[in-house]
């Protein structure tokens, strides 16, 4: 589903060259779960935004679904991001006045999707996520781990083909925590391609799989011979 191949991108910061990505080569399965891990700085958000197509890289191939995302326009690269990619954060990025069931039907307003099937699809996705009596809540009528919830849902409700989750739990008690990366484990049983990123390594190690990134390189894939995912 995802294929990266010597993706470099650099941020220029105080007059002084950062290399957020360094030469990344990286491929995701359809319906696989991983966990790239590393510490602040060490290029897991950077290598986030380029998976989502938030941002483009400086030199490289990217590849989703066979399609090579450095060969499209700007607005085609707007249209895939939208149809095939869910983004689950770590601020949940709620809007305050909109309530859960109104938070969720965005992106398909947005797809230009008609009232009725999204009426239908936001209830689907709501229940899902077994927020099914708060979908008229605001969000500061929600606890953190529900509004975590009304935005997995959000990331749902339009189908897509890869779900991204930066930080999931990064604002969330324990509980709360276990909660949604339950879900989130849920999610990938039933057939979704997840990508998580985390500082964690105890979040990390939920994942069947882990990349770890270093100083905008590669260190240590657990898929690869002698990549032991209980070394990270």
């Amino acid at each position: 589903m995802i294929t990266l191949e010597k993706i470099y991108k650099t941020y220029v910061l105080g007059g002084e060259e950062v290399h957020a990505l360094d030469g990344v080569d990286l491929t995701i399965d359809e319906k696989e779960f991983v966990a790239v891990i590393g510490a602040s700085g060490s290029g897991k958000s950077t290598l986030m935004n380029i998976i989502g197509c938030l941002d483009t890289a400086d030199s490289g191939n990217y590849f989703i679904d066979g399609q090579n995302i450095m060969d499209m326009t700007e607005k085609e690269i707007g249209i895939m991001r939208n149809r095939k990619i869910g983004f689950i954060f770590q601020q949940f990025n709620l809007i305050p006045k909109l309530n859960a069931f109104e938070n969720v039907e965005l992106p398909l307003i947005y797809q230009g999707v008609g009232a009725k099937e999204r009426k239908d699809r936001v209830k689907e996705a709501l229940t899902k996520v077994g927020l099914e009596d708060r979908m008229y809540h605001r969000p500061n009528q929600l606890s953190g781990g529900q509004q975590q919830r009304v935005a997995v849902a959000r990331a749902l409700v339009t189908k897509p083909t890869l779900i991204l989750a930066d930080e999931p739990t990064g604002n969330l008690d324990s509980k709360s925590s276990k909660d949604i990366m339950n879900l989130i484990k849920e999610l990938h049983a039933q057939g979704n391609t997840i990508v998580l990123i985390t500082h964690d390594n105890n979040i990390a190690a939920e994942a069947p799989r882990q990349v770890q990134l270093m100083d905008g390189k590669i260190i240590r894939d657990s898929a690869e011979k002698g990549g032991n995912a209980n070394e990270i």
